[in-house]
């Protein structure tokens, strides 16, 4: 394995296991699927089951099957895109780890609307006076991290810097 592939796969692999093994312990061990909240540290923190047939924040949220299985198409082929464009590119060391983050955590919330039909959101915090009403998982927090990653650690921005 090259250096680049593993530096895309690891961490790629890490969030997937983290993110899935997370859900099944709070979904299905902590059973929040039935009791639907748990606190953690209120109100900082809250387990609060959630099941998010769209994208980030319930947008384009879809009930048929046909929206559950575009959204799986459409992330699979952006981790795919993100996979060759970070293999063909091969832009530094902290692009290609944000890439793998990215990746896993997509995969991660692909398994998910394949064995649920959606996305099994739970994590909720609060602060401050701030109610927030929005549950997400590990997978979202890595393909934000990812993204935001890619953008902060661009081969082009990596270039200017050196020149």
């Amino acid at each position: 394995m090259t250096r680049a592939v593993a530096q895309l796969f690891w961490p790629a692999f890490w969030v997937f296991l983290a993110d899935q093994a997370s859900k099944y312990i709070v979904v299905h061990m902590m059973d929040l699927r039935t009791l639907g909240q748990i606190e953690v540290l209120p109100p900082l923190l809250q387990f609060h089951m959630a099941w998010n047939r769209g994208i980030n924040f319930g947008l384009f949220t879809s009930d048929g099957s046909a929206g559950r299985w575009i959204l799986i198409a459409l992330a699979l082929i952006i981790s795919a895109a993100v996979v060759f464009w970070t293999l063909r590119a091969k832009p530094g060391r902290w692009a290609t780890l944000s890439a793998g983050v990215l990746v896993g955590g997509a995969l991660a919330n692909v398994v998910d609307r394949v064995l649920y039909g959606a996305v099994a959101d739970f994590l909720n915090m609060s602060c401050c006076g701030i109610n927030n009403p929005y549950a997400f998982n590990i997978a979202d927090i890595a393909i934000f991290a990812g993204a935001v990653g890619l953008v902060l650690f661009e081969p082009s921005k990596a270039r200017k810097k050196g020149a």
